[in-house]
C-alpha cells in the first residue's frame, strides 16, 4: 500500500515525462485561495517518504565477504541460485531431477561485507520477475550446455557443468525430463534462453524472485555462499 500511495502521488506531481507529442490548448483557469501550496503538498509525501527511506534501510541480514556476479562461476551467482533452489525446494520431495537456472544480467548490484538490508536486495534485483518450474525432455540438456558456454556462465544450484557437460545431482541413466527451477523471463526466451520454447509442463509460482531472496537472507539471518567454481569448460 505504502509504495502504491507514493507511486500515486508521484504520477500527480508529474514527475513521471512523457515524450509523445500532443496537442495543448490553453486555458485560462482561476487560482482560487484554497489550492493546495507547495508546501502543504510537501506535508503530505514527506511521511511517506520517510517511511520507505525507513525501510529500505531496514536491515534484514548480514554477509561475511564481499560478493560480485562474475563468470564463469562466482560466490554471488552460487548463492542466489541456492538461494531460489533452497526457497522452492524445502519443503518439496523431489522425484524428477531438478535444478536452478537464472541469468547473471538479471543480478544488478552486489552483496557487501557487514549489514544487508530491504534496499540492497532491491538494488540486487529490481525486477518483479517470477520463478516458475519448467520441465524439459532430456535431450535439452545439450542445448542447455550450449546456451552457458556460449554466455560464458550463469548461475546454477543443485547441479554444475564439468568439462561443458550439464551434471545435474540425483540424475538417473533412465530419466525422459527434468524440471529448472527459472524466472519467467528466461522461461520466454529473455536472454536468448530459446531453449524453453520445448517445455512440456510449467508451473507457475506467483512468487517474486526478489521475494525468494529476501526471505532467504532473513531465514538464515548470516547468509553463506558457496565458493566452489561450479562451471568449467
Amino acid at each position: 500500500m505504502r509504495f502504491g500511495i507514493i507511486a500515486l502521488l508521484v504520477l500527480f506531481l508529474g514527475a513521471c515525462v512523457s515524450t509523445d507529442t500532443i496537442a495543448v490548448h490553453p486555458e485560462m483557469l482561476p487560482v482560487k485561495s484554497d489550492s493546495l501550496s507547495s508546501n502543504a503538498l510537501t506535508a503530505i509525501i514527506d511521511p511517506y517518504r520517510d517511511s520507505l527511506r525507513g525501510e529500505m534501510d531496514r536491515v534484514v541480514g548480514f554477509s561475511p565477504m564481499n560478493m560480485i556476479a562474475t563468470r564463469p562461476s562466482s560466490p554471488l551467482m552460487n548463492w542466489v541460485a541456492d538461494a531460489i533452489f533452497a526457497d522452492q525446494t524445502r519443503t518439496v520431495r523431489l522425484s524428477t531431477p531438478t535444478f536452478c537456472l537464472l541469468n547473471k544480467g538479471g543480478i544488478r548490484s552486489t552483496i557487501n561485507k557487514g549489514n544487508i538490508t530491504f534496499g540492497d536486495v532491491f538494488k540486487l534485483m529490481p525486477f518483479d520477475n517470477q520463478i516458475v518450474w519448467v520441465q524439459l525432455p532430456i535431450e535439452c540438456l545439450k542445448d542447455i550446455e550450449t546456451y552457458v558456454r556460449t554466455s560464458g556462465g550463469e548461475p546454477i544450484a543443485n547441479a554444475r557443468i564439468e568439462s561443458g557437460k550439464l551434471l545435474i545431482n540425483g540424475m538417473r541413466e533412465d530419466a525422459t525430463h527434468f524440471w529448472v527451477i527459472t524466472s519467467d523471463y528466461l522461461m520466454y526466451g529473455g536472454d536468448k534462453a530459446t531453449f524453453f520454447s520445448k517445455r512440456t509442463e510449467v508451473n507457475k509460482t506467483g512468487r517474486l524472485v526478489r521475494d525468494a531472496l529476501m526471505s532467504e537472507i532473513q531465514f538464515a539471518g548470516t547468509i553463506s555462499a558457496d565458493t566452489t567454481i561450479r562451471i568449467s569448460f
